[in-house]
This record gives C-alpha cells, structure tokens and sequence, in this order.
C-alpha cells in the first residue's frame, strides 16, 4: 500500500516519486533544505567569482613564479603560457562545479537523496582541492565554507526523513 502525496506531505516527506507523464507536485521541503538550497546557490557564484579573479590576476602569479624559476631549460614565456592555461581550466572547472551544485541542489530541495550524496563527493573533492592548490584564496575559501554549512543543513535531524532511503525490493 502506497502513501498519498498528502500523507506523505504530513510526515515531512517528498511527495512520491514521479511516473512518466504525470504532472509535477510542488513539494515543500524543510526550512534547513531550503536554506541549504540557496547556500549551495550561494557557494556555486562565490566560487566562480573566486576562479575569475585569479584568472584574471594572473600576471601577479606568473610574475612570482618566473623570478622563482631556478631551470634555465624553462623560458619565462613558457611558464606565463602553461600558468595561463591551467588557470583557465581551473576557471572552467569552478563554472563547471558551480552547475553541478547548484543541480544537485535542486534535485535534493525536490526530495532525491541522491542528489544529497552527490552533492557530499562534490564537497568532499572540493575540500581536498582547496588544500592541494596553490592558487586558493579568501574568495574560494568562502565559497568552500558556504558548501560545507549548505551540506552539514542537508544532514540536520529535521532534514533527514525528507531524503527516504530507498526500498529495496527482492528479487
């Protein structure tokens, strides 16, 4: 027996999942994932802006690392040219994270625990990034903390009934 969307709705759960063709449910998740939401928003523009102001600040870091350039088998327009294209990836790369975010986050305001778990590995990879890169900053600091508190509100007591585990059936 099935619960209705209502039923569900009373518990603080997500309404039932979706069949192809049926009209979408406005859900109403728990005010922690709500503000989760618009953090996870939130960490997704500072860590953007973040990127683009190394990016774009770029002639200071590669100014630093050929004066700190000891091998004379490596030009000075080799360094600016290789620091130029891994700070553009590393752009691309925080664009790219900031819309699997801000998706993922989506997907867990709708009730996908899923997209909760997702949203931890993004995190977790995010973390160990920010302290094995060099060209961290306050900004994407910031952006880093506003992910872990958007994560930590996702796992609250409160937010925990509204991401159901997954019945599995037997075979």
């Amino acid at each position: 027996m099935t619960e209705s969307d209502d039923e569900r709705r009373a518990k603080g759960l997500p309404p039932a999942p979706l069949l192809p063709g049926d009209e979408p449910v406005p859900v109403d998740p728990p005010k922690p994932v709500k503000a989760s939401f618009w953090l996870w928003v939130s960490s997704a523009v500072v860590f953007v802006i973040g990127y683009a102001v190394i990016f774009f600040a770029r002639g200071r870091f590669m100014d630093d690392i050929v004066k700190a350039n000891r091998n004379p088998a490596v030009s000075a327009e080799q360094i600016r040219s290789g620091t130029t294209v891994l700070l553009a990836v590393l752009l691309v790369g925080a664009i790219s994270f900031a819309v699997l975010y801000t998706l993922f986050a989506y997907k867990a305001r709708q009730g996908t625990r899923s997209a909760r778990t997702v949203l931890t590995v993004l995190m977790a990879v995010t973390v160990v990034f920010q302290l094995v890169q060099p060209f961290a900053n306050v900004i994407t600091l910031l952006a880093t903390l506003l992910g872990l508190i958007a994560l930590l509100l996702m796992y609250l007591p409160q937010s925990n009934p509204y991401f159901p585990k997954v019945n599995r059936r037997a075979p």
